[in-house]
Order: structure tokens, then sequence, then C-alpha cells
């Protein structure tokens, strides 16, 4: 006999898979696989039916069809036997005689299906001796599949032990005095920029308002008088340093945490603010309008040292033979800081389906339209200031990167607070509330 194809459709003629054993373009073989229902007569008990060039073979498999394409020439009983042995190979890789199962064990299938037949002869084999070559078990095999597996625990020990190591060594720099960095062999670097970082006050009095910018809450207008705004700090002269840059005087602020350079609303007195930490009208006469948000004092804070950052990402990729094993860690930098609604998203190659994830403090998604895995964590404060995730997947160790950070917090990062609100007419205090709102706009480790 001469087989020409082997193939598993479906009731309309659509191929699932199909093996050609002998040279066939593509639009034959659709052809003869479209034209296979057309000719199938209903109501008849026979497992064969054949045109002019060619005998088709079928055997049903529920809703679809083991179907063969042999030459007329070919002799039917052994057709037959074939296609009974075709039959038989299907639910040895395929629970569930489903499009869906056929598809997910397609190679092993094609594997198969060369094992019977080789350029469209029937070799004389059986159902375990097709089942032994496809799966080609051996002892060195075995041997060699256990040594890998031993190297790669190995590995992973090995790089949490040095995460655990680079991590004492932070923390014992941080102490001394001495800036920390992050090493080398699987960090990337880091680029922090902080987005708003501000302290809202509402006054509950009649009177002419100083608002901050950033969504302050709504006051009552109505006749009102200046504001003096006094910092927690007001005794220490060292909060404040000389203001400086583009006609505008910068304060230096000197904070337990960190350095951040201050800058004040022209209208305010720069040099009340400078000498008693005080933010009052330079010109009592001319106050802030009412109902608008009003920025009085802004601050930033640049520096390329890595210990400032309020969350630290650690991630190392390992790349094992069939893809990489990503541990990646979190760990809390300042201490006092509480963030909430933390997500760090770490990118997947595309085409490689789900990541496999092990080991995870905290909660995990996979997103399959963006390729991106979420891992979430409701809380970061003192009590967990460090985790980790570890996760399988293919591909190359570039291909995690970079790793996106988002979170709010409702402390500042420069920890400035108000500490009393007072009238300038005749300094009686002022009843206020304040809001804080710190989070990302943009956190990568690249």
């Amino acid at each position: 006999m001469v087989l020409l194809a082997a193939a598993v459709c479906n009731k309309g003629g659509k191929a699932i898979i199909s093996r050609q054993f002998v040279e066939m373009n593509r639009s034959r073989i659709e052809g003869l696989l479209a034209a296979f229902p057309k000719l199938m007569n209903t109501g008849k008990q026979h497992t064969f039916v054949e045109t002019e060039s060619v005998r088709y073979v079928y055997q049903p498999l529920e809703k679809l069809y083991m179907l063969l394409i042999t030459t007329k020439a070919s002799n039917i009983l052994e057709d037959l036997e074939t296609l009974r042995l075709f039959a038989r190979v299907i639910p040895e890789y395929c629970r569930n005689l489903e499009e869906s199962d056929i598809v997910d064990q397609a190679f092993q299938l094609i594997f198969a299906f060369d094992e019977i037949v080789a350029l469209g002869y029937r070799e004389n084999v059986n159902l375990a001796q097709i089942r032994t070559f496809t799966e080609m078990d051996s002892h060195e095999e075995k041997v060699f599949m256990a040594v890998r597996q031993t190297q790669e625990k190995e590995a992973k020990d090995q790089m949490r032990k040095k995460a655990k190591e680079l991590a004492r060594q932070r923390q014992d720099a941080e102490r001394s005095g001495r800036a920390a960095g992050l090493g080398s062999g699987g960090f990337g670097s880091s680029s922090f920029n902080r987005g708003s970082d501000t302290t809202s006050i509402i006054d509950t009095t009649p009177m002419e308002p100083v608002k901050p910018a950033y969504n302050p809450p709504s006051r009552p207008a109505g006749k009102g008088k200046a504001l003096n705004l006094k910092s927690r700090k007001q005794d220490v002269d060292s909060f404040v340093g000389q203001l400086q840059s583009e006609g505008e005087k910068v304060t230096s602020v000197n904070q337990s945490t960190n350095k951040a350079m201050a800058k004040t609303h022209p209208n305010i007195d720069k040099k009340m603010f400078a000498s008693q930490s005080v933010i009052g009208l330079k010109n009592p006469e001319k106050p802030f309008p009412i109902g608008q948000d009003i920025g009085v004092l802004k601050w930033r804070f640049t520096t390329q040292d890595e210990s400032f950052m309020p969350l630290s990402i650690n991630c190392w990729p390992n790349e094992s033979g069939s893809g990489c094993d990503v541990n990646i860690e979190y760990e809390l930098e300042q201490e006092d800081l509480e963030l909430n609604d933390v997500q760090i998203t770490i990118p997947i190659p595309s085409g490689v389906g789900a990541p496999v994830v092990g080991d995870c403090d905290g909660d995990y998604t996979y997103d399959s339209r963006k390729n991106q895995l979420h891992w979430t964590l409701p809380v970061i404060d003192a009590s967990n200031k460090s985790g980790s995730m570890e996760f399988s997947v293919s591909g190359h160790p570039d291909d995690f990167f970079p790793v996106n950070v988002s979170f709010v917090s409702k402390k500042s990062y420069c920890d400035i607070q108000i500490s009393d609100l007072r009238l300038l007419e005749d300094d009686s205090p002022a009843k206020y509330s304040s809001e804080v709102c710190f989070y990302v706009d943009k956190y990568e480790i690249v």
C-alpha cells in the first residue's frame, strides 16, 4: 500500500492535524480534506469512499474522524488494519477526543504517526513499540535529568544566599554611614521619580485662606485675614538653609530621613520661613484669592543613592535549560513609611504562555493580553518589610525588565507636617484640617 496522508479532522473536513508521507503541497491536501465530507454517504456502514484518484479510509472518533488518504491501488484490508492502529494511538495521548486536546498533543501525535508509516509504507510496529520509540526512555537520560535538577536547585539556593548576603551588606553600610549600592550579577539599574507628596490645609473660620495645591477640601467664602503656618520643627534653625536659584530662594530642609530642596510661593515671606520655619504672606494686605488651589510650599529631592528609595526591588533571572527561573524580592528601605496598594509589574515574553509561580508573598495575576505578571501586596510596612516571589517561564534574563512599581501612602516622604495655624492679626489659633497623599509617578527598575 501507499499511504499519502493521515489526518484528524472534524465533520466539516477541517484538518486539526495532518501528516503527509509523500511529496504533496498544502493546497492539494487541503482540497482533498475539504472534499471528504461531500463524498460520505449517510446511513451506510462503509468506512471508506473512493474518487477517481484516491481512497478515503476513515473511522469516527466521537465528533472527529481519523482519516487516511491512500492510492486506489492499495490493499483495502491493509488500509483498514492501519486505520485501526492510527485510531488506537489517539486515546494514548488525548484523554478527551476534543479539538483542543488534539491541538495540545499535536507534536506527540505527529511523532507517533511517523513511527507507523515511513515514506508511504506501513512499518511493522505495534502500539507498545510506538510508545517506546516516541518516549525514548533511557537510563542515561534519567541520570542526566537528575543531575540537571540537582544543579538547578543548588543554583537557586546559592542565589537566595547571595541576595541575603547583599541585603546584610547594604544594611551594615547604612548603619555605618556609607552608601550601599546594589552590586552586580542580576540587578538592573533603578530610576525613581516621585509623584505628588503634599499637605492640604483648610481653615474653618471666615477669613482669607492660604491654600496649597493638589486637591484641598473646599472652604467657606467670606472676609478673611492672613494666616501664619508654623512647621513642626519651628525651633530648629537647621531645618532651612539659604534660599537659592532662578530669582527664587531655595531652602535646604534637613530631615532625619533625607535632605530636600524646598521652594516657597513668591507671595510668601521667605525670610520668615528661613528664620522661623513659618509660612506667612509677605504682604498681609494682599491675601490669596478664596476658592482657588494655591501651592505655598514645594519640595524636591534628587539623589543617586539608592538607599534613599522608599522600596528597593531586586530581580534575579537565572537562565536554565528550559527557560528562566526568576527570583524577585522587595525590601522597604524607609521603615517609617506605610505603602498601600503596592503593585510590582514584571514583563513576560510574548508567546510563551503563563509563568509557573512557586513561592509568593502576597497575590499575583497574569495579564495574557499585555504579557505582564502583576505581583500585588495590600500593605508594606515595618511588619512585612521584605518579601519575595519565584516563577519559571521561557525567555532570557533581559526579557524581565523594566520592572514597574506603583503604590500610595498617607505619610509624606519628606515628613513635613503642620504643627499650628494662627491668625496674623492677633496670633490666635485657627481651626484647620490636613490631608497627605504620596503616590508614584514613575518607578522603574531597568
